[in-house]
């Protein structure tokens, strides 16, 4: 019901937007999020926006450069990547929430699949 997509393979400093499009239900009343996971890490906290969208997160490791939107009309949410670091690298997960705020990785409703953001140095 949740499709990531958008990665690759990117150069550092480089910049990539990812989408995450629902299908099969209307989330426009979930808040949405953004989860990253790297090979023998714990998925983390990377990006989340209310359904309004009036309130937005980020971890402290993406402030700055990246950037959360949503489009209810689209039933779709982006998350935009600046300024992208070797570090970056993981499998992105988008994920929605219907009651919790802030979003956790062990509270979310749905996750879709993720797609896999490399970052060359």
């Amino acid at each position: 019901q949740l499709q990531a997509s958008g990665g690759g393979l990117v150069q550092a400093g480089g910049s990539v937007r990812l989408s995450c499009a629902a299908s099969g239900r209307t989330f426009s009343r979930y808040s949405m999020g953004w989860f990253r996971q790297a090979p023998g890490e714990g998925r983390e906290f990377v990006a989340a926006i209310t359904w309004s969208g009036t309130s937005i997160k980020y971890a402290d490791s993406v402030k700055g450069r990246f950037s959360i939107s949503r489009d209810n009309a689209k039933n779709t949410v982006y998350l935009q990547m600046n300024s992208l670091k070797p570090d970056d690298s993981a499998v992105y997960y988008c994920g929605a929430e219907r009651s919790s705020w802030p979003l956790t990785a062990g509270g979310m409703d749905y996750w879709g699949k993720g797609t896999l953001v490399t970052v060359s140095s």
